[in-house]
């Protein structure tokens, strides 16, 4: 639950671009290695895996609690 509070009031949208903007999706796709990030990849592509894969989705969320939010 503490995950869910610290990302209160922050989109998945926000969240990837974010992580975009910091790794861009090269180096995202090799700390995730999600297909999306890998292969084609784009910010609409990308939500729309995310928000049909809870797994991936959380990984995403860890990654921007524990180095953007750290900043």
């Amino acid at each position: 639950m503490a995950l869910k509070n610290k990302l209160h009031g922050i989109t998945l949208e926000m969240i990837l671009t974010r992580l975009v903007e910091v790794y861009g999706f090269e180096e995202l796709g090799k700390i995730i290695e999600i297909r999306c990030f890998n292969y084609d990849p784009s910010i609409k592509s990308s939500l729309k895996f995310l928000r049909r894969t809870p797994w991936a989705r959380e990984k995403v969320e860890d990654l921007y609690v524990t180095t953007i939010l750290k900043e």
